[in-house]
């Protein structure tokens, strides 16, 4: 029997290859060709346009309609999600297996149920474990429609039959076509099937979550393109050993970005929590060494983050690790310490954390985390109910942050009586409860700290 041909198809760009190479030719990512086999007469082009074909016309005579929202009742997740999920709208979420991808989901449906047609395709379960799930979540199944397929062409009909408003296909690799010959899960199927139930959402105007797994580096699998057809893509991250889940958004059409949404896994499922900066907080009975709490924003919400650094003697070559943290920036700002600042760690090992699990991407940690370093080196606690956020330049400036104000008020909501801040940052009216210290150089900065002690 002759051996099938296959091809290389590029994860990244969706460009083939006859033969396998470590770098893809055409964008150049490494190692992101994969078997596939090629097929006959190929579907992909009779799903080119996902928005549908209209005539030619001037912007200035379309009329936007603006479609109202349909909250899932989890309101975390509706912060995510922009305020709810948009008709006609595709949401794409992923997470490392088990982590409650699909709790939270026929949670959100289960809340959906009683006022939308709802429709859940699990082609990862039967439906007998399905409705255990429920039964021990303790939701009420009523209205909520249960379909076990993964052939692509069953759940088109089902979807003509049902007309649901709301669908969650658990998850989108099992899924498969007729008219392909590859496997479930292949580029081919992922990108195709993909392709055509987006198509069907933005026609029929139903709001559709697709879930995808994740490789081994955290990201979705499947090809990249995936992440282009789809409006919404979040994130489901969660620490091994820990009750808390965050759903991060890293890309939305219809919201902010880098939103995210704090829950916490119970016996009854996922519950929002309604102040998660009391989950990044550690909780001393009196102020310790190398800890500074630092005033984050995540999407609309500021976060209270405590930043926790320990300086010690090295033995060999000075290590610098960090937990949340970029460890490039650490070495950026270490060397800024130490021309500014005349404080110098090149005979030290620095490790630095941020509490909880969250991860710290904007530049406005910075401040906090040279804070709590100079505090774990000269073993000197910070001031009590001392918050501090502003981004370090190389040349010793301290750069405002975007909304201060913001991050202000939620340091005096939660007790905090000193603010250090950029000096661009300082409020114009004062703070009830709060001292503002405003500052314009690194220097400066642990001038005006030392006049606290």
């Amino acid at each position: 029997m002759a051996k099938a041909k296959t091809q290389y198809v590029c994860n990244e760009c969706g460009a083939v290859s006859p033969k396998w190479a470590g770098q893809c030719a055409d964008c150049k990512a490494w190692n992101s060709l994969v078997e596939t086999v090629p097929e006959q007469g190929g579907g992909g082009h009779r799903f080119a346009s996902l928005a549908g074909t209209a005539k030619v016309q001037s912007l200035a005579d379309i009329r936007p309609r603006e479609e109202p929202r349909l909250p899932t009742g989890l309101d975390e997740f509706d912060r995510v999600l922009g305020g709810g999920l948009v008709p006609g709208g595709v949401v794409l979420i992923g997470g490392d297996p088990g982590i409650g991808k699909s709790t939270l989901l026929l949670q959100a449906l289960a809340q959906l149920a009683p006022r939308v047609p709802a429709l859940y395709v699990t082609g990862e379960e039967s439906g007998e474990q399905v409705a255990l799930r429920a039964q021990r979540l303790a939701l009420d199944p009523a209205g909520l429609q249960l379909l076990a397929e993964i052939n692509l062409e069953k759940i088109g009909a089902a979807l003509n039959d049902t007309r649901p408003r709301v669908v969650v296909i658990d998850s989108i690799q099992t899924v498969y076509s007729e008219q392909l010959t590859s496997a479930p899960g292949s580029v081919a199927q992922v990108r195709e099937c993909a392709a055509q139930l987006t198509r069907a959402a933005k026609q029929a105007g139903h709001s559709l979550i697709l879930v995808g797994h994740v490789t081994k580096e955290g990201t979705l699998a499947g090809p990249r393109v995936l992440e282009h057809i789809v409006d919404t893509v979040l994130y489901f991250e969660g620490e091994t050993g820990s009750s808390f889940r965050l759903v991060r958004a890293f890309k939305n059409r219809y919201g902010a970005v880098n939103e995210l949404g704090v829950f916490a896994m119970t016996e009854r499922g996922l519950r929002g929590v309604s102040n998660p900066s009391a989950l990044f907080l550690s909780q001393h009975a009196q102020p310790v060494p190398g800890a500074c709490v630092l005033v984050t924003q995540e999407g609309t919400r500021p976060l209270l983050v405590e930043i926790q650094a320990l300086v010690d003697s090295a033995y060999g070559n000075p290590r610098r690790l960090t937990v949340g943290l970029d460890s490039a920036r650490l070495a950026m700002l270490l060397a800024v310490l130490h021309r500014h600042a005349g404080v110098t760690c090149a005979d030290q090992d620095v490790f630095v954390n941020a509490v909880g699990g969250v991860k710290i991407g904007e530049p406005a940690g910075d401040l906090a985390v040279l804070l709590a370093i100079v505090s774990s080196l000269k073993n000197r606690p910070l001031p009590a109910k001392l918050v501090a956020f502003g981004e370090v330049g190389l040349a010793g400036e301290i750069r405002p942050a975007p909304r201060g104000q913001e991050r202000l008020k939620e340091a005096a909501k939660l007790g905090f009586t000193h603010a250090l801040i950029p000096k661009s940052n300082a409020p114009k009216q004062p703070i009830d409860g709060l001292t503002v210290i405003a500052v314009e150089r690194i220097e400066e900065a642990f001038a005006r700290l030392r006049e606290l002690d």
